[in-house]
């Protein structure tokens, strides 16, 4: 692709409530004294296993994660449910999504210096959309009062790349001048909080980038964007099944939400975590060395990685770089906010990239269910 499109600037938008990882296990294992509890003689008669307490030592050193935002904590901590308290809103209301959305956009806008005059689409791109029509793309756009047109599209943890890549292209095409991506993830709504090892493993948050025609005046640095890779190769070793499909085979929606949160069910977020670590560290390698070679940057100065776990972004950063990376090469948010899907790396880019000089190179990077990847080199500008 042509290097005729910058990202002009990022946004954030944070929940309001948080949960640490000692407050997650204290409900986690409190729902697992219980269920022994209730499962004691199946228990002593070996029909099923006992279920096996967590710890928050556990957890930070499986994944590098302390803490998560969550748009609803109570839900989730009460061990008689386990899973978020999301009310539904009327069809008159902006739904949770577009006002996470909305949010993050308006930051990006307010720190590139634009205005929703200079936008002509959005891209609502994600891993878990709350419905399948009309887009929350549109809706975002209409909340804004954005002139032009939106879609939704959906590659799980590589959304944010992908939708780049789309944005790029049709500026570039000439379709659009300007182009908002928005990230929005409520990852606690797919997560099953009943499973030891994945219910640390998700938080929730949104993000947005607005991408423009480099041609177009401003006053503050932006990134160039040297070039965008995508890639994607079949794989069931994460997968959601939860859809409109599952909702017609269920009676009422007590129903749904006890199979939603029951421990065994495979509706909710389920990974084969060793079979993806073995897959993805050099599958993404390989594509970000390839990537670098062809559009020759000698030298990267900074990789923002999808924030899933932090062992595997040392092993990809270490592949790349040549040694283990420091705080400042590949910068780690995943502690504080968890794995946001297709956010988390535009969270490390948003929050890590302002003590760049113009000329520094950085790749934005992202991974996941699919398989799919997303490479994405960036050199910033004066202005």
């Amino acid at each position: 692709m042509r290097s005729s499109v910058v990202l002009a600037a990022t946004g954030l938008f944070t929940p309001p409530h948080a949960i640490s990882n000692d407050e997650l296990v204290g409900a986690y294992n409190a729902w697992v004294g219980r269920w022994n509890d209730q499962h004691a003689a199946q228990i002593a008669a070996g029909e099923v296993e006992a279920k096996q307490p967590s710890s928050s030592e556990f957890i930070e050193k499986a994944s590098g994660i302390r803490s998560r935002f969550v748009m609803d904590r109570s839900g989730i901590l009460d061990v008689t449910r386990m899973a978020p308290r999301l009310p539904r809103r009327s069809n008159d209301e902006l739904s949770i999504l577009a006002e996470m959305s909305v949010a993050a956009c308006e930051d990006a806008l307010a720190r590139a210096g634009r205005t929703v005059a200079d936008v002509d689409a959005v891209i609502v791109a994600c891993s878990n959309l709350q419905r399948a029509y009309p887009a929350i793309a549109v809706e975002v756009q209409h909340a804004l009062g954005v002139r032009g047109f939106g879609f939704d599209m959906n590659v799980a943890c590589s959304s944010a790349t992908f939708g780049l890549r789309a944005a790029a292209d049709m500026i570039t095409a000439g379709s659009a001048r300007a182009i908002l991506v928005v990230n929005p993830e409520i990852c606690s709504a797919h997560l099953n909080f009943k499973d030891r090892d994945c219910h640390f493993i998700f938080g929730d948050v949104a993000t947005a980038m607005l991408l423009e025609r480099a041609d177009l005046p401003r006053e503050k640095p932006a990134f160039e964007i040297l070039g965008a890779r995508l890639e994607t190769s079949f794989s069931n070793n994460i997968r959601n099944n939860l859809g409109f499909l599952n909702r017609a085979e269920s009676a009422d929606d007590a129903e749904l939400l006890s199979r939603m949160t029951a421990p065994d069910t495979d509706l909710l977020f389920v990974q084969e975590g060793r079979k993806v670590f073995k897959d993805i560290i050099p599958m993404v390698s390989r594509m970000i060395v390839a990537h670098m070679d062809e559009l020759r940057i000698e030298k990267l100065d900074r990789m923002w990685l999808h924030q899933a776990n932090l062992n595997m972004n040392r092993l990809i950063a270490t592949k790349v770089l040549g040694h283990e990376p420091s705080a400042e090469e590949a910068p780690v948010v995943l502690d504080r906010f968890a794995n946001t899907s297709s956010a988390g790396s535009v969270i490390a880019l948003h929050l890590h990239h302002e003590d760049l000089a113009p000329g520094a190179a950085g790749l934005l990077c992202s991974f996941g269910a699919g398989y799919s990847a997303g490479t994405v080199f960036l050199r910033r500008t004066a202005s």
